[in-house]
C-alpha cells in the first residue's frame, strides 16, 4: 500500500492549523496529494433548534448571521491553506497527478463530521488535530467520525506538529483487529523508518509471543523491529507508553483506537482516551 491521497478537514480555526501542517509534511514525505476539506455550516440547520415564539424576521436575522460567520470561517481556512502550501512549496492543483506533493481545496455545505467521514473513505489517510478539552463540539465530532466511520487510518496531530516525523516509530501492539488495521495503514511510514519498536503489555488477551509474531510479519515486509514490554511496575499503560516514547525520541506512535468498548473508555478512561488527550507526538490510529 502507498499513501497517495491525504484528506484533512479544515474549519478555519487556529486549532486546525497543526493538522494542516502535519498533513503537508506527510504529503511532502510521501509525494501524495492533499485534499483540504472545508465544510460550511448550513444555516437552515439552526432553524429546528430555535424555540417557539420567534418571529420570521428573527429567524432570517439568525440565518443571515450564520451565513456571515460561515463566510468568515471559509475565508480564514482558505487563507491558511494558501499560505501554508506556499510556505511548504506544495503546488495547488485540482486533483492528484503523477507526481507530488500537491494539494487541492474542496468546499461543501453540511455537517463537518458526516462529510469528513464520507470524503475520508476516498483517501488513504485522514489527518486531524488532537481535540483539546476546550475544543468546539464540531471538531471533537469530526475526530470521532474519522476514527469510527471512515474505515481509514487517522493521523492525529499534536498541538505543536513536527517538521519531520516517522524516523523512529513506536507500535503499541495487543494483537487486536484495530491494532492490525493501524499497522497496515502505517506500513508506508514504518517501512521508511530508521528504527521501529514494538511495545506490548502481557495480558490474558495479549500473550508474551505477540511482539515476536508482529516482528515476524514486519520482517516479511523488509522491516526490522525491536521489542519492548511494559509491565505493571511502569505504571498505567497509556502514561507509561507516552513517557517511553518521549524517552526513546519516538516521533510516531501507531496504535489501535478503542480496542475496548468506546462507552467504557469514555466513562472509565482508557489508553485511547489518554493518548488523544496527552500525546505530544503524531499518533496514527485505526478502529
Amino acid at each position: 500500500m502507498t499513501i497517495r491521497i491525504i484528506m484533512v478537514p479544515l474549519d478555519g480555526s487556529d486549532a486546525a492549523r497543526p493538522a494542516l501542517e502535519l498533513a503537508l509534511v506527510t504529503a511532502k514525505r510521501t509525494g501524495a496529494h492533499l485534499e483540504a476539506l472545508h465544510v460550511r455550516a448550513d444555516p437552515k440547520d439552526a432553524v429546528p433548534l430555535l424555540g417557539e415564539g420567534m418571529s420570521g424576521a428573527m429567524i432570517e436575522e439568525l440565518i443571515d448571521l450564520t451565513e456571515k460567520e460561515a463566510e468568515a470561517r471559509c475565508e480564514r481556512a482558505r487563507s491558511m491553506f494558501d499560505t501554508l502550501c506556499a510556505e511548504n512549496g506544495v503546488t495547488i492543483t485540482d486533483g492528484p497527478g503523477s507526481t507530488g506533493p500537491t494539494a487541492g481545496w474542496r468546499e461543501t455545505t453540511g455537517r463537518e463530521d458526516e462529510l469528513a467521514a464520507w470524503r475520508g473513505r476516498l483517501a488513504d489517510l485522514i489527518v486531524v488535530g488532537r481535540p483539546a478539552a476546550d475544543s468546539e463540539a464540531p471538531s471533537i465530532l469530526t475526530v470521532n467520525a474519522a476514527v469510527f466511520e471512515s474505515g481509514r487510518p487517522v493521523l492525529v496531530a499534536p498541538p505543536v506538529p513536527p517538521t519531520d516525523f516517522g524516523r523512529r516509530v513506536a507500535i503499541a501492539w495487543n494483537g487486536s483487529a484495530e491494532a492490525a488495521r493501524a499497522v497496515h495503514g502505517a506500513l508506508p511510514l514504518i517501512a521508511s523508518a530508521e528504527a521501529v519498536t514494538i511495545f506490548t503489555t502481557e495480558t490474558e488477551k495479549t500473550p508474551e509471543t505477540a511482539a515476536g509474531e508482529l516482528s515476524g510479519y514486519l520482517a516479511g515486509h523488509g522491516i526490522s523491529a525491536g521489542q519492548r514490554s511494559l509491565t505493571e511496575s511502569d505504571g498505567p499503560v497509556a502514561k507509561a507508553l507516552l513517557e517511553t516514547c518521549v524517552a526513546d525520541d519516538a516521533d510516531l506512535l501507531v496504535m489501535g483506537a478503542y480496542t475496548h468498548s468506546r462507552l467504557r473508555q469514555l466513562i472509565l478512561g482508557g489508553v485511547t482516551r489518554h493518548v488523544l488527550q496527552e500525546a505530544t507526538l503524531p499518533v496514527l490510529m485505526a478502529h
